[in-house]
Order: C-alpha cells, then structure tokens, then sequence
C-alpha cells in the first residue's frame, strides 16, 4: 500500500510539473480561436440553447481511485412520463449497456430524464430513475417505466469494480440540472473517462439555423471515452503529438511495442437535443449524422467501442401533429448543425478536460501549447 502510494505521489508531482500550465489555462475551442463549421453557435453554445432542455452533474472523486459520476440531461422542465417527447437511439457500434432502447425505437419516445454514467453504474441509475419517475406528482399510479440511461467504461481511472455511484447521486443529478451554462472536461459522468489518447469528460455545443432554413436549435452534448487517430478541423494533431491508434504498428517511433496507448477502443455517447417538431424517424437520421461529425474527430470506431447517440425534440408527442413535422426535404440544414456540434462538442471534451491521476495511473490532458502550435502550421487557428 505505501509504495502504491508513493507512486501515485510521484506521479501528481510528474504531472503537476509538466502540465499544471496548461491545465490553469483550459478554454473552450472557440476561445482558442479554433472555429469548427461555418454554421452559427447558440448563445451560450451548448445543449442548453434548446429551450427547456436542462443538465446536472455529479462528480464523485475519492481518495486515489474514485474518478467517476453521473450527468443527467432533462427535455424539459415538466412531468417528463406525462409530457413525453419523440426520441430515438442510433446504434452504430453496439459494445455497450445503454438501457431505454428497445422501447423508444418501439414507441418512439423518451418517457424519462437521460442519465449518462459509467458501465457497472446503469443498473443503479436505471433504479434510481425509476424512483424519481414514480414519486413525481402525477404519476401515482404508473406501473411501468422506461429509464434511459447511457454509459462510458471509465475504468482505467476509476474503481469502476467498487460501483461507487449510488441511487443518490443519480438524484442528485437530477436535482442539480439547470438551464444554461454546462459545465465540461472532467465532470460528472466525464470524470474518469479518456478520448483519443488523452483524458475525455464531457463536452458541449449548439447550432442555429437561419430563419430562412426554419430558424430551428440543434445543440449536442457528448461523454468523450473513445480511441482513435485525433484530428482537428482536418489537421493530424494526434499523430503531430505522437499519440494514437496503432502508433506502436504503423508509426515511426523505431517501432515500439503496441501497448495501451495505442488501443482504440472506447465508447461514446452522443445527446442530441432539438426544438424542431421531429418525429422518431427523422430523429434517427438526425442521429446517424452526429456519428458524421464523431468521425471529423479521428475516432475509429473499433470492434470494442460503444457509439451510441440519444436524439429528441422538445416538443411534446401530443402536440407533434399539430406542429407539423419537419418534412424530409428541410431536414439535410439540420444534418449539417448536428455534425457540426458534434465535431465541436467532442473537443471541448477534450481542451476543458485536465489531467487526471487515478486508480490505474495518470492521463493527461491535451497539451493545449503544442496542439495550437500544430493547428497554427495547418491554418486552423483563426487568430
């Protein structure tokens, strides 16, 4: 125990030195002026700028090995089970545990708040979303409910054996959520995870169409824990940086032995929240393009990665009909905000993230001066 501690002391010191600076200074993309789309941001350039839609964390972090939490994101601020709205979940690589799907790709709506944590914690986050469902006022009587609950593995930082989130912190989640400013990087659900090589957490980030394109709000939150080749509004800054996929197989680093820096496994989980009047089916193709904007990102999608994406609209089932749904030929505008957003949401996971020491070791953060000096060389960098 002594000398696991010494390691852990030394490697907070190693760490501390080599990436405090850069850790003291995180921004978010677009305060960096890393520009990513063409397509206007929401106010405040999170899920958020979706009226009505709410989010909460818990972050749970514990002696030396606890790095893990909950994020919830609310449709509204109703009766979720009495007010439903269309919704839909987009599998692409299905290693993972998210729960809710069968009954929302059946339905066609999202009855529940939408809980992201870490893989051992669904049960416990299903349980307590089920509580909170049953005691809201109006549902006394409610015999049956579909929790939507998603997950990273964030095991390399966290305990994730010791299932140390309880139903309470999933309530309060629920209870912290607000509208307005999101917090990102290592938070909540995004405490323990990794993206890309370096430490992931959760990232955010809005785009609003023209009135002329029907004026409507696409914004996108992400639980970055993914493996991949990084890439930057097209520029290699992973393989700049000498930290990616395959490296110790394919690179140029006298050919050093594939270890766990080189895996790409991983998962993610895209939110996708809009105000335009979808239905389940033109949520689903509005989800398949996030996964358009995952792949800007370097992301490789392996054999062990979970890539999930949870869509709704804001607006009530019951009232769909009368809204009209968006027709098929105005929907390829909102196809471009969603890539965008998402592109944009998963590197503010990435910048706002800080270094991390856990259960297993450290993961460190984007080195925010050396990853600008290589979005300066490929003309990223609007400024």
């Amino acid at each position: 125990m002594q000398i696991r501690f010494m390691f852990i002391l030394t490697l907070m010191i190693l760490t501390q030195t080599l990436y405090s600076q850069n850790d003291m200074e995180r921004k978010r993309t677009r305060d960096l002026g890393i520009v990513t789309g063409d397509m206007q941001t929401g106010k405040l350039n999170t899920i958020t700028d979706v009226a009505g839609v709410m989010v909460g964390h818990k972050t749970i972090i514990r002696g030396d090995s606890v790095r893990t939490g909950v994020t919830a994101i609310l449709p509204h601020t109703e009766n979720i089970f009495r007010e439903k709205v269309p919704g839909a979940i987009v599998v692409f690589n299905g290693f993972g545990k998210l729960a809710g799907y069968t009954q929302v790709e059946e339905l066609g709506n999202i009855e529940t708040p939408i809980i992201l944590t870490n893989t051992l914690s669904v049960p416990t986050a299903a349980k307590a979303l089920i509580k909170y469902t049953l005691l809201q006022p109006g549902n006394e009587n409610v015999r049956s409910v579909n929790p939507v609950v998603g997950e990273t593995n964030d095991g390399d930082l966290n305990d994730i054996r010791g299932m140390h989130v309880s139903e309470q912190d999933v309530l309060d989640a629920l209870h912290e959520a607000k509208e307005g400013k999101v917090a990102e990087g290592c938070v909540g659900a995004g405490t323990g995870t990794t993206a890309l090589g370096f430490k992931g957490g959760i990232g955010t980030s809005s785009r609003v169409l023209p009135e002329t394109l029907g004026g409507w709000t696409v914004g996108v939150l992400v639980q970055s824990n993914f493996g991949g080749v990084l890439s930057i509004a097209g520029a290699p800054v992973g393989r700049e940086l000498g930290r990616y996929y395959l490296q110790g197989s394919v690179g140029t680093d006298g050919g050093r032995e594939t270890g766990p820096e080189d895996l790409g496994d991983g998962s993610i989980m895209i939110v996708v929240a809009t105000d335009a009047p979808l239905d389940h089916r033109n949520l689903q193709r509005l989800g398949r393009r996030a996964l358009a904007g995952l792949a800007r990102t370097g992301s490789s999608m392996t054999n062990g990665s979970g890539d999930f994406v949870i869509a709704f609209s804001t607006v009530r089932v019951a009232d769909l009909a009368e809204a009209g749904p968006v027709p098929n030929d105005q929907m390829s505008p909102m196809f471009q905000a969603v890539i965008e957003a998402t592109e944009e949401a998963i590197y503010n996971s990435l910048f706002l993230a800080t270094t991390v020491v856990g259960y297993r070791g450290v993961r460190e953060a984007l080195p925010i001066d050396s990853t600008l000096a290589v979005l300066r060389r490929y003309g990223v960098v609007r400024r």
